[in-house]
């Protein structure tokens, strides 16, 4: 993410891309953070499931049983 920047809109802060905004959040430090994470994300190489967990999987929630 090269082309980014936070502007201050009214009380708010957007993070724009590129040009398109793609976050609005209250506070400056925050959005720097966030920004810093998604960099640090978009550089990491892929996550690829183990054999054990397919990705297919789908997680089932809890249901309370009822007596």
């Amino acid at each position: 993410m090269k082309n980014y920047s936070i502007v201050r809109i009214g009380n708010e802060y957007v993070v724009q891309a590129n040009d398109q905004s793609v976050l609005k959040i209250a506070s400056r430090r925050r959005a720097a953070q966030l920004v810093t994470e998604a960099v640090e994300l978009l550089a990491s190489p892929p996550v690829v499931p183990s054999p054990e967990t397919p990705a297919d999987t789908e997680i089932a929630p809890d249901i309370p049983e009822v007596s």
